[in-house]
Order: C-alpha cells, then structure tokens, then sequence
C-alpha cells in the first residue's frame, strides 16, 4: 500500500518544488511558532523549525510520510527575517548590498507508524550568496517589480531577483528556493517513495 505523502507547508513556493519530483501529495499547515530562541544559531533554527512541522503535521496523520522544511538566512551571524512590506525589504537588501549572505534550508521526513513510534530523516544545506553593489534606485525597481515581501532575503532567486548576485555558491540549486529537492529525493528513498521509477 503507497503511503500518503504530505508537505507540512502552505508555501507556494515549496509546493512548486515539491511538484517537480512528479509524486502525488497533498499540503498541510503546520502551524507552528517561527521565532528563533534566545542565542539560536542560524542553521539550528532551520533544523529545529523544520523537525518541528513534520512532527506536528505527523501527530494528526499518522501512517502518512510528511516533509518538513525550513530556510533561514544569516548575514553576518545575525538571522534574516522576512521583510513583510517594501520599506522592510528595501533596508534589508541595502544592508545585503556588496555583502556574503548565506541561506539554510533545512528538511525534515517524519513517519507515525500503527504503534505510534515517529521516525524522523533530516538534512540541512547551505547557499553562498555573493550581492552585487546595489544602488538605492536598482533596489527600489527590484522591489516594485517582484515584491518578494514574504521571502528571506528579500529576494525571489528563481526569478529576477538571480540579478541581484554576483555568485551563489551550492550544490543543490533548489536550495535556495526553499526546499533542497536532492537532499529531500536521498531521504525520500529510504521511505520507499521512488522519484520517478526509471531511477530507482
């Protein structure tokens, strides 16, 4: 019997990803608190949130493999928010401007069985973003254009926002995006979920 397959996420963003793996799922919201803990490191926060929404999401679905996934960005050692509107955005990215900003995409897979025992798969994968120098004017035509008020960074890398760098530096280019398919695709695999067929 194939299991269901569920994304913890409403995240238009990562439901994309997700879809170009061709398997069938479904979305759930995970609901959880976002905020970082006092002195949490970047890429902790990252593995911590996405643990967290596969596990919650695996409490009300139990027999379902449920993806988890977080990305957290770090400058300067200090975590990244979303912007959430222009103003916020334009200060992030003038702040970001000539500057190395790295991007944490954590995943999770969890899985309930009958007796109730969760069994959790995780990995976690980093970008190297390198900005260009940017003129308050290319950051403000950025912004009127793509709006990404509700991304990391300030940016939508898979869309105009890749003019904004001089270099990304990972090995996995859906990272940055969000949901790191190469290492969600190894962990997929010891569930027995088969991306496609022909390469398993």
């Amino acid at each position: 019997m194939v299991k269901p397959l569920i994304l913890a996420s409403t995240s238009v963003y990562k439901k994309k990803l997700l879809e170009r793996l061709n398997i069938g799922f479904t979305c759930a919201s995970p609901k959880t608190n976002e905020e970082p803990i006092s002195n949490e490191q970047p890429q902790s926060l990252a593995m911590r949130l996405a643990k967290e929404k596969a596990l919650v999401v695996a409490k009300s679905h139990p027999e379902a493999i449920i993806i988890g996934s977080d990305q957290v960005g770090e400058h300067n050692g200090n975590i990244l928010n979303k912007p959430g509107n222009f103003d916020q955005a334009f200060k992030q990215l003038s702040t970001q401007s000539g500057q190395t900003v790295y991007f944490h995409s954590a995943v999770a897979v969890a899985y309930t069985c009958k007796t109730g025992e969760t069994s959790i798969e995780t990995a976690i994968n980093s970008t190297k973003v390198v900005f260009k120098d940017l003129t308050p004017q290319q950051i403000e035509d950025y912004l009127k254009i793509e709006q990404p008020f509700d991304c990391a960074g300030s940016f939508k890398s898979e869309g105009l926002g890749i003019s904004l760098f001089n270099s990304i530096d990972s090995n996995d280019p859906t990272s940055l995006i969000g949901l790191p398919l190469i290492e969600l695709c190894n962990i997929l695999k010891k569930y027995n979920i088969k991306i496609p067929d022909i390469l398993n």
